[in-house]
């Protein structure tokens, strides 16, 4: 350990540019033995490590590194499952460089820790050595059912089912793994490692019941009567409008409804409303890493001209900053400081956006910079299609009121240490806290877990 001094951070190899832009496999190669050791022998092993206090799940960095670098693998596995449902997934889509490892203290001089490119492969080669979670089976008489199979989801499934608790799980889409499978393209994640997770809870004993929508194809009140706890896990899938004219136009789309097409068609799948980018010029809206999903995968669609548009300037991109890196790397513009006012449509076509300037005000006390227009700064840029990636809001399903379960003004669960306003029914994850990362999804997931198995106890 301790070898920062003699040995530089390192990043997992990427594809090449043009063999990339060719498919939706995964960009980023799985670090190799002798790499992940190495990097693994840079930790300086704090006795407060900030790296662990940063992540949403308070994984055992340190623990885990110091098994890789010393060759023991098992252990470094086991630890490294430990706290996490699918440590192997959020080490390739976490944004390490604002949490783990942008805590790191190694951060600011010799460079962090490529901690999440080692989390990443410390779980790919125990399994392809043959090691798996473990559960205990189906231990218990008390049975939880869990709404939706999203990230907060399937952790919350995970810790019940680790404590011997029954699960049953109601997703209505056709695939498991919410924002997971449909969210993120495939460049960022492998469904196979999805798909695989799941399996694994149901040889623990999960119940899967897929193109089931709680409300329409079973009633909550069933849930209610059936089941001695229910976890809401049903995530923020409301897109956010711009609110602007033109937007309800035909060539302007929301970011996850062309993610998810995309998707389908990559499984094989019908994709009756599949947006075809090709040969076209695209604006994405945004500057999130949903953004950056959309303009990745429209160059992929064939898109002649992929530009990305966002209020703020670079420094102030609310994503991971290798994202947009990686964005640029594939031809993506960048056009910042500018502010939707119209999305321009002449005979029933989108030919544009109307734009406005903007600059970044003077910090406030906090340290806070706000978006400033500058009047009569106008202008139109060209376009065919359209993408809206503004963020999302939660759902209000119709049972949440019927059931008595408060939310708040913007639509979010109200929660008291994850129970709701009816004590059989606990939440986690982006329908309480509002739309986040998937990590924090998955803490919420697992801390539910905890609670709803102490008071079943």
């Amino acid at each position: 350990m301790l070898n920062f001094i003699n040995i530089d951070r390192a990043t997992p190899n990427k594809r090449n540019v043009l063999e990339r832009l060719k498919d939706y496999d995964e960009v980023y190669e799985v670090f190799g033995r002798n790499k992940s050791k190495e990097q693994a022998e840079r930790c300086m092993q704090c006795g407060d490590p900030y790296c662990h206090s940063k992540c949403p799940l308070h994984n055992f960095i340190p623990a885990w590194l110091k098994q890789r670098a010393e060759d023991n693998l098992e252990l470094a596995f086991l630890l490294s499952n430990e706290p996490s449902p699918f440590p192997e997934i959020l080490g390739k889509i976490c944004p390490h460089d604002v949490l783990c490892e942008g805590a790191c203290s190694l951060n600011t001089g010799h460079g962090a820790v490529a901690i999440g490119a080692v989390e990443a492969h410390i779980n790919e080669k125990a399994f392809a050595a043959g090691m798996k979670p473990n559960f205990p089976g189906v231990t218990s008489k008390k049975k939880v059912a869990v709404i939706g199979s999203g990230p907060s989801g399937i952790s919350a499934a995970t810790f019940l089912l680790r404590n011997g608790i029954a699960v049953e799980m109601f997703e209505r889409s056709d695939r498991a793994g919410g924002l997971l499978t449909y969210g993120i393209p495939g460049f960022k994640l492998d469904k196979t490692a999805v798909d695989r997770r799941v399996q694994w809870l149901e040889e623990a004993g999960l119940k899967l019941h897929l193109n089931c929508e709680i409300g329409k194809d079973k009633s909550f009140k069933e849930l209610e009567n059936e089941f001695d706890a229910i976890y809401l896990g049903i995530g923020a899938t409301k897109s956010n409008y711009a609110k602007i004219k033109g937007e309800d136009a035909k060539d302007v789309h929301l970011a996850i409804d062309f993610l998810t097409e995309i998707q389908k068609r990559n499984f094989g799948a019908q994709t009756p409303n599949f947006v075809d980018v090709k040969d076209k010029t695209v604006l994405v809206i945004g500057g999130g890493d949903t953004a950056m999903d959309c303009v990745r995968s429209s160059v992929r669609e064939g898109a002649s001209s992929v530009k990305c548009l966002y209020r703020r300037d670079e420094a102030n991109m609310p994503g991971s900053k290798k994202e947009v890196i990686n964005s640029k790397e594939e031809g993506v513009e960048f056009m910042f400081n500018v502010s939707p006012k119209e999305i321009k449509v002449e005979k029933g076509k989108v030919v544009g956006v109307e734009l406005l300037e903007t600059v970044m005000s003077e910090p406030d006390a906090n340290g806070r910079q706000k978006v400033e227009i500058l009047e009569d700064s106008n202008f139109v840029e060209e376009a065919d299609v359209v993408i809206l990636a503004l963020g999302f809001s939660p759902e209000v399903p119709a049972f949440l009121s019927d059931s008595k379960i408060e939310t708040n003004s913007w639509g979010g669960i109200v929660t008291n240490n994850f129970r709701t306003s009816n004590p059989k029914i606990y939440a986690g994850g982006d329908c309480q806290r509002g739309a986040h990362l998937a990590v924090t999804a998955a803490a919420d997931g697992r801390d539910a877990a905890k609670e709803i198995i102490k008071n079943l106890e």
